[in-house]
């Protein structure tokens, strides 16, 4: 077996048993951490002129960020849930600018902006 086959598969294995035992808080973390993950390989993709990793990557990092929209909770997250919507509405369109365009910028951007969000949310973590 290749053992970056078998290193892959370890990983897989390893974020499944993640996800099973994680609480909603660290679900949410961990899709944060996943679109800067993201958002960080598509701006090393796009500097390189590697288009279709970037495109990959993008639409990956845009599929985190609906999941982050359908996680809001705008009945206990009033106006805070509503601002992250358009927030998280914004960072798709310049997601998509940074795909169309082959610009790294608005990568930088969007993850500048998640970064902002999840230490927000990290602060939270034991609250409540």
């Amino acid at each position: 077996m290749n053992a970056s086959l078998a290193l892959r598969q370890y990983q897989n294995v390893n974020l499944q048993a993640q996800v099973t035992e994680a609480s909603p808080h660290r679900l949410i973390q961990m899709l944060m951490q996943g679109g800067l993950d993201r958002i960080s390989q598509a701006t090393g993709a796009t500097e390189r002129g590697m288009l279709a990793e970037k495109g990959l990557l993008i639409g990956k990092s845009i599929a985190i960020i609906g999941g982050l929209r359908e996680a809001l909770d705008f009945e206990a997250g009033g106006e805070l849930a509503q601002n992250l919507d358009r927030l998280y509405a914004y960072m798709v369109i310049r997601l998509s600018e940074a795909n169309r365009h082959n610009d790294a910028a608005p990568l930088l951007e969007v993850g500048n902006l998640l970064r902002e969000i999840k230490s927000g949310w990290d602060g939270i973590q034991g609250q409540g």
